[in-house]
């Protein structure tokens, strides 16, 4: 019977203040900081820091037959370090469990890879010794960016030392193969791929409040009977969201809290049926068949790829402006201009660029503090503009 692997991404980018033409050469102050303060606070009081308060209790009650997993961008760490750091031992207090893994990304939850070998390597290795250092733990399991993947990032990542990846379930790598397997990616000969199921996933990330869709209100009970119907065959379910998705995305009046505190006991209803961590289902099944992925997927939007940050001629002009500043800033040996640097790789940078026009797209509004993709397009290019005079006009090596 299936397996249950339930993996949440906590992320939160450093936002942009309004940076015009008329700054640059005299504001060399990137951040909003009040704003990113103002966010993170209230994430933290309406979905961290309760979640966290839930899963510690679920892990108790179901004595350890709970688990989870979680990837924190090094973003996010950074905020919490400054600002929250009573939700960083709330998470210590999870990993102290014993029951949650905590995953590895790029420490800057960007891009590097499709530009920057070099830099995607140092953000990984980095990103690798802050997880052991808060957490303990030696990461095992690898997930880029957005989910983002593709044959040559897997061949990459197991080089890196990782055994399992983790991947967007997609019919474009799948045909008509089902997500809830373990896959071997093409090129590596140990590692193997999770993939997730998005419907399922969406289901509660997306759909849950939705009063149009046809299955609402979705119950613990009833979703439980959607993931006890899976063929016995079939050895994973891996549900991967946004942890934002409980108290933030989906507000508590929703029942979202509800749902997440009956849902272990509804799984583990059915006697075959357990939760698995990406790093235990990966040592626990044997890959059934091989993923090809020759080009770039991703989780986010209908066309799971990654116009959302490379659609349109801005967001490619904006990342080959700041990536093809990367010689001239390791040549400072300035850390100040290399972590401003790499803090305007976040991927959300260019996602707020995006003018793409779909279903989701109110997902890109509700994300986005700009008013439009031409104002952040705008706004990012008067800093990146400022940045590169102020790499000009500082002699090597003289600290900032």
């Amino acid at each position: 019977m299936p397996s249950v692997c339930l993996y949440f991404q906590v992320h939160q980018p450093c936002r942009l203040r309004r940076y015009s033409f008329f700054d640059v050469g005299h504001l060399h102050d990137y951040e909003d900081e009040a704003e990113n303060r103002r966010i993170l606070d209230r994430v933290s009081l309406k979905c961290y820091l309760p979640a966290n308060a839930l899963l510690l209790e679920l892990i108790d009650r179901h004595e350890g037959k709970f688990r989870v997993a979680f990837s924190l961008s090094g973003v996010a760490i950074d905020q919490l370090e400054r600002h929250r750091p009573d939700v960083l031992e709330s998470f210590r207090r999870l990993a102290a469990t014993g029951c949650v893994e905590f995953l590895n990304e790029t420490d800057c939850h960007s891009l590097a890879f499709l530009f920057s070998p070099q830099e995607f390597r140092a953000q990984v290795l980095r990103h690798g010794k802050r997880i052991h250092t808060l957490f303990g733990q030696k990461g095992r399991t690898f997930r880029h960016t957005e989910l983002i993947y593709s044959n040559d990032l897997a061949e990459v990542v197991e080089k890196l030392g990782y055994g399992t990846i983790l991947a967007e379930g997609t019919e474009k790598i799948l045909g008509r193969r089902t997500p809830n397997q373990v896959y071997r990616p093409m090129g590596c000969r140990k590692m193997k791929i999770l993939l997730r199921n998005y419907r399922l996933s969406d289901d509660v990330a997306f759909r849950f409040s939705d009063r149009n869709w046809a299955e609402y209100p979705l119950t613990a009970a009833k979703y439980g009977h959607w993931l006890h119907r899976i063929k016995r065959e079939e050895a994973m379910i891996n549900l991967f969201m946004d942890y934002e998705t409980f108290g933030e995305h989906q507000w508590p009046e929703t029942g979202i809290f509800d749902f997440l505190r009956a849902l272990p006991g509804e799984i583990l209803r059915h006697p075959d049926f357990r939760f698995e961590t990406p790093a235990e289902a990966a040592e626990g099944h044997e890959a059934v068949g091989e993923i090809d992925c020759p080009s770039f997927i991703s989780w986010a939007d209908e066309e799971r790829d990654t116009t959302a940050w490379l659609g349109n001629a801005m967001q490619r002009d904006a990342t080959w402006a700041l990536y093809g500043m990367e010689s001239a800033v390791r040549r400072q040996k300035d850390e100040g201009i290399l972590k401003t640097w790499r803090m305007l790789q976040t991927s959300d940078h260019f996602y707020y660029m995006c003018t793409k026009w779909f279903s989701d797209g109110d997902v890109h509004r509700y994300f986005n503090p700009f008013e439009s993709p031409y104002e952040a397009y705008i706004n990012y290019m008067n800093i990146l503009d400022d940045l590169s005079q102020s790499i000009k006009k500082k002699p090597k090596g003289e600290s900032a």
